[in-house]
């Protein structure tokens, strides 16, 4: 299918790949990984012809169709779901000769093209496009929003959706989980488990790779090294492999017994069973991951704060939302010095809010907040990033907070998060978000926090910085809250699970495999959450009663369009019985055609009413 033989590629003066040879097979699952700068990247572009090898042979089959997920994304104003139609690009192809030969008037070339759409199956493309948004966490009411609306972290998700849509044999995907919080992520795992075509895919997430991949290929040391096996798999063999070197051994041990003593730790505090029985696998796991963190160039440890008050922070009735709008409510909480809390929830939950409501960036609406005296907090969110002043380097921002510090001292500090050598003095702007990612990080653990407040904090971190970081969090001394879709993380550094759903916190009995089944429940509960009756409060019935109206017409306009598109295909059939084309016919064919562009706008007339109604209906349930 795609064979590389003797491949080197080479970027700059620098040779990230050196006579590779490889042959990727029909259907294989293969998770691309490495460290930041092996080239994974780079070998995405060689595979689709965007750079060419600097010596070898690159052979991709004639029929094979490739599909990528895009990385930038223009501020277009074309509707969220046209540009996501827009990846399927057969249908594109046939939809606009469709147009030129209804223009035309050319009946024969309508037929033919009616037909063909059909055969791939093209009249429910606008049904799978919204169904991939949805899935990837859009609502309903932004399928018609301009993509110059959203934020550059959902135009990423278009962008993965877009490569969805597109009719593929292979499918490239590079990081597809960054942007994404825990419920896309296992809604992408699902969608990706039932592609039927080969998948390579470039992730740092080593429970997505392996419930979705049955290969790893390892870029390392210029060189390319294919294991059969999911992430775990290759985990026991790299293992395996760097164990059989002394050096590296050694400094596994040292390693282990960091861990283990956090294992003893969080036994003798645990007090949920299924929790706990987690969290030891996970550990046991982490013997494997010291051993491929061995080599890594990333070492470094939160230093153990000065002080830590008890309670630290206390919510009493606490309120939180953004002008009128309440998102969370009757927030009681009080955190205590280690306590270890992982927030779960679905989407636009408020989850960020919960976080943002906690480092100060937003006051409470009500209630209560009260923060101790020598509260320190580290808050990590994506946003933080862009405080970098990208003018300057990784050098300048550390003595921002530590004048009085050597440079020796600060250059060591700096190099355990991968700014070795020269690196320290180049300026931010060059960095790739990974390196502002971790130099964000390096910031807040050199300030000593005695609380953490971490909101997806591995978007863009590769596997080894990512290890790292649970290995130093398994260590701090603090407190820490952390939302995160990577369940690795969750499972190996917290030891609470609490859940925002519903405008509320609460603790979640259970582990993170009940929360993808409280998830799935949820979601369904949601469907049908206003199919049935309910009791409600006297002030409460305009409300409920003007939701049922527009349910009502919802479900008329669904039943209306259901028959509608039945007339349409009834028609489109009609039209490919060849005999109508003869001049003898041309009054029926002209009724058809007639009909069918008729038919087509009440389609449209009936779409627009049922999207004005779903979005009130979605307005009123805010």
């Amino acid at each position: 299918m795609i064979t590389l033989k003797n491949i080197t590629i080479r970027r700059g003066v620098n040779d990230l790949l050196t006579n590779v040879d490889w042959v990727i097979y029909p259907m294989q699952r293969i998770g691309i990984i490495g460290s930041n700068g092996t080239g994974k990247t780079t070998l995405f572009s060689l595979l689709l012809k965007e750079l060419q090898p600097e010596k070898g042979d690159l052979d991709i089959a004639k029929h094979v169709r490739i599909a990528h997920m895009a990385q930038e994304t223009p501020a277009l104003a074309q509707s969220s779901l046209d540009f996501v139609l827009s990846g399927d690009s057969e249908l594109d192809h046939l939809q606009q000769k469709l147009t030129a030969a209804e223009v035309a008037d050319d009946g024969h070339a309508i037929a033919d093209l009616h037909d063909k759409i059909g055969v791939i199956d093209g009249y429910t493309a606008p049904s799978r496009a919204a169904q991939l948004l949805v899935g990837l966490g859009f609502h309903q009411h932004e399928l018609e929003k301009s993509v110059s609306d959203f934020s550059g972290g959902w135009r990423v998700r278009l962008n993965l959706a877009k490569a969805l849509m597109s009719r593929s044999d292979v499918l490239l995907l590079d990081e597809p989980t960054n942007h994404l919080d825990l419920d896309a992520v296992l809604w992408l795992e699902d969608w990706l488990r039932s592609y039927q075509g080969t998948l390579l895919l470039i992730s740092h997430d080593r429970d997505f790779l392996d419930r979705t991949v049955d290969h790893i290929a390892h870029l390392y040391s210029q060189k390319l090294k294919v294991y059969s096996g999911n992430y775990s798999t290759f985990e026991t063999q790299r293992a395996n492999e760097l164990m059989l070197q002394q050096a590296m051994y050694d400094k596994q041990q040292r390693q282990i017994a960091h861990l283990q003593s956090f294992v003893d730790r969080f036994k003798a505090k645990a007090s949920k069973a299924k929790q706990a029985q987690s969290r030891v696998k996970a550990m046991e796991r982490m013997s494997l991951v010291c051993a491929v963190q061995a080599e890594s160039e990333f070492q470094f440890s939160f230093r153990q704060p000065d002080y830590t008050p008890n309670p630290m922070m206390t919510l009493d009735y606490a309120r939180a939302g953004y002008g009128d709008s309440i998102v969370l409510d009757k927030l009681n909480l009080s955190i205590t010095p280690k306590d270890r809390i992982g927030i779960l929830g679905p989407n636009g939950a408020g989850k960020s809010t919960f976080i943002k409501l906690l480092a100060g960036e937003i006051a409470a609406m009500a209630g209560t907040k009260e923060s101790a005296s020598g509260l320190r907090i580290g808050y990590f969110a994506q946003h933080q990033v862009d405080h970098l002043n990208l003018t300057e380097t990784p050098l300048w921002h550390l003595r921002e907070l530590a004048a009085k510090k050597s440079e020796t001292e600060l250059r060591g500090y700096l190099g355990g998060f991968g700014f070795m050598g020269d690196r320290v003095f180049d300026q931010v702007k060059n960095f790739s978000g990974g390196e502002k990612s971790r130099l964000a990080l390096a910031l807040i653990v050199w300030q000593q926090p005695n609380l953490l407040l971490l909101d997806e904090p591995t978007n863009h971190l590769d596997l080894e910085m990512r290890n790292a970081l649970s290995i130093a969090l398994q260590e701090y001394e603090g407190a820490m809250l952390l939302v995160s879709h990577d369940r690795f993380l969750v499972r190996s550094t917290t030891d609470q699970l609490y859940l925002v759903a519903d405008h509320r916190l609460q603790p979640f009995e259970g582990d993170l495999t009940d929360y993808q089944t409280w998830l799935f429940d949820y979601r369904k509960r949601q469907a049908n959450a206003f199919k049935t009756s309910k009791p409600v409060e006297k002030e409460e019935k305009p409300v409920r009663s003007n939701l049922g109206a527009l349910l009502k017409k919802i479900s008329k306009m669904e039943e209306e369009l259901a028959r509608l598109n039945k007339k349409l295909v009834d028609v489109d059939v009609a039209l490919t019985d060849t005999s109508l084309y003869e001049a003898a016919n041309k009054s029926k064919l002209d009724s058809l055609l007639g009909d069918q562009q008729k038919i087509k706008a009440e389609i449209e007339s009936k779409e627009q009413v049922w999207l004005s109604a779903c979005e009130e209906r979605d307005e009123s349930l805010e």
